[in-house]
């Protein structure tokens, strides 16, 4: 299993190099089928893999003129503080057993799962039903309201909240909300949200330090690979397209989250 866990750290990679995103969608259920890692130490190894991996692909994104850093702040921050407080105080405060239904019990790492799979079943929709905008390099920014830039970061906490929750890099969530709320065009939001992603993840995953005993050999492999995967959907990017991409892979991150799901309540 651990081959096929490997060859799916490239794709991994590969997901974010082509669409920009779906690399902390995949991490994890990777992490805990494939690697046999606990739900909640693999949520702390996802940000890791894919803060790296989104940082080093932010760059990329950087040079071809793909990052709009006006509205990194009043997103990027609360996002960031958000995540970190999430990763550092209330996860590991959580109790084990969260909830108990007659002979049922909702534990901490089967909550992280479900919740984990109810997400990527709502970003799926998203991608299926998304619509493909022409890019407009070198266009003026829109101009926003104070008010949007309210809204843009109490989105920016929501975000950074869940994210701390399941170990998500964010980019399924954050991309719609640079998108309606920023006004950003699709490929400079992806952009955008590989750098915010990139070093969200990274200091989030500083908060699991203290309490997470971390398989740096697993980690660095994964991270490794899924660079690999990376360069590999870049260059790809420009040949393939995107709309039709994230309609394909919003069907396969369906499919994963339905399995998860059944899996976590039905077949074990």
């Amino acid at each position: 299993m651990e081959i096929i866990g490997y060859i799916a750290a490239i794709l991994i990679g590969i997901s974010l190099g082509l669409i920009g995103g779906g690399g902390s969608i995949l991490t994890v259920p990777v992490l805990v089928y494939l690697f046999h890692i606990a739900p909640v130490e693999a949520s702390a190894y996802s940000l890791f893999i894919v803060g790296i991996t989104s940082l080093i692909g932010a760059v990329r994104k950087y040079r071809q003129g793909y990052t709009d850093f006006r509205i990194i702040p009043f997103f990027g921050i609360p996002s960031v503080l958000a995540l970190f407080l999430t990763r550092k105080y209330l996860l590991p405060s959580l109790p084990e057993n969260l909830l108990t239904v007659n002979d049922w019990h909702l534990s901490k790492p089967l909550f992280v799962m479900l919740l984990f799979s109810v997400l990527m079943m709502v970003a799926s929709v998203s991608m299926i039903r998304g619509k493909e905008e022409e890019e407009c390099i070198g266009c003026e920014p829109v101009s926003l309201s104070k008010f949007k830039y309210v809204l843009i970061g109490l989105s920016g906490v929501v975000e950074g909240f869940i994210s701390g929750l399941v170990g998500a890099g964010g980019g399924f969530l954050i991309i719609p909300a640079l998108v309606l709320l920023g006004k950003l065009r699709m490929k400079t939001a992806i952009g955008t949200s590989l750098l915010i992603v990139g070093v969200k993840s990274l200091i989030g995953f500083t908060g699991d330090l203290s309490h997470t005993e971390i398989n740096w050999v697993l980690v660095s492999t994964v991270s490794v690979l899924a660079l690999l995967g990376f360069y590999i959907g870049n260059y790809f990017s420009a040949q393939v397209s995107s709309n039709k991409l994230k309609r394909s892979f919003g069907y396969f991150v369906l499919f994963m989250g339905i399995y998860i799901m059944l899996n976590e309540l039905i077949l074990k």
